[in-house]
């Protein structure tokens, strides 16, 4: 493991953070774990999420990514990390969240100089390869105010691709050495507070907020795109963004159709 892994901590977090609305956010870090997003899914069955908080894993053993896969990292070369975030209203509001973080996170790795695309629903991607991933998953919390929903958000970054690790995945992915140079507390604490603020104003305004910024970071505008279900084609046509709903927007002989995430994945066409 780096020193740089070695070093993370909730107070050095805590002391890096800049933003108003992080500063309500605990923040734990564990050496090793399954999956944080399973750990604070299961406190939120217990009840026992009861504020916002950051849950940080030196080492994922079984991470997990969108529709079941899993997400494979390696201890000091990757940050793996799960924010609990209650929400007002029912999950129904909450549809373009995942587009919402990722417009926060690029957003963020930008200020970083690190600049990075979206691929819809909930992918961050550098020089065309997957950089990031996010997984959220939810939980309804009635309360004596009205309902609100508890939203678990997972985030797995690369910052260094081994070669065996790639491997492994199967696939080209893409890492980002410029940051795994900096402290990995002051690059937890930047995200955070993107992310606190991006979902206070989420809660607030809904996507649409968000829409324009995510359209200007769309990997794949104007290209031809296949929506898949199963390895069955759904719809095919050009992508053209996403509307204030956060449903990607197809060009398609038919005319445009929107097309909600659900469980669906996106591929570019090939001839």
């Amino acid at each position: 493991m780096s020193e740089q892994a070695a070093s993370l901590s909730s107070a050095a977090i805590a002391a890096h953070r800049a933003a108003p609305a992080s500063a309500s956010v605990a923040i734990e870090v564990v050496h090793e774990t399954g999956s944080t997003n399973a750990d604070l899914i299961a406190r939120g069955a217990a009840g026992t999420l009861r504020a916002p908080l950051l849950l940080v894993a030196e080492h994922q053993t079984a991470g997990r990514g969108r529709a079941g896969r899993s997400w494979l990292s390696e201890a000091g070369n990757s940050l793996t990390f799960s924010l609990a975030w209650r929400f007002t209203g029912g999950a129904q509001r909450l549809l373009g969240l995942p587009l919402a973080v990722g417009v926060a996170l690029a957003e963020a790795l930008a200020h970083q100089g690190v600049q990075v695309q979206l691929k819809w629903p909930n992918d961050i991607l550098k020089d065309g390869a997957k950089l990031a991933g996010i997984l959220i998953e939810t939980q309804n919390s009635p309360g004596a105010s009205g309902a609100t929903t508890v939203a678990v958000i997972g985030i797995g970054l690369n910052l260094i691709m081994p070669q065996q690790l790639e491997q492994k995945i199967g696939r080209e992915v893409a890492a980002a050495p410029w940051l795994a140079r900096m402290d990995r507390n002051a690059l937890l604490a930047a995200l955070l507070d993107a992310l606190a603020t991006a979902l206070l104003e989420f809660d607030r305004h809904g996507f649409s907020h968000f829409a324009a910024r995510w359209n200007r970071l769309h990997a794949w505008a104007g290209q031809s795109v296949r929506i898949v279900d199963n390895g069955a084609t759904l719809q095919q046509g050009t992508a053209a963004g996403v509307d204030d709903h956060g449903r990607l927007l197809l060009d398609t002989a038919a005319g445009r159709v929107a097309v909600a995430a659900g469980d669906v994945s996106l591929r570019l066409d090939t001839f």
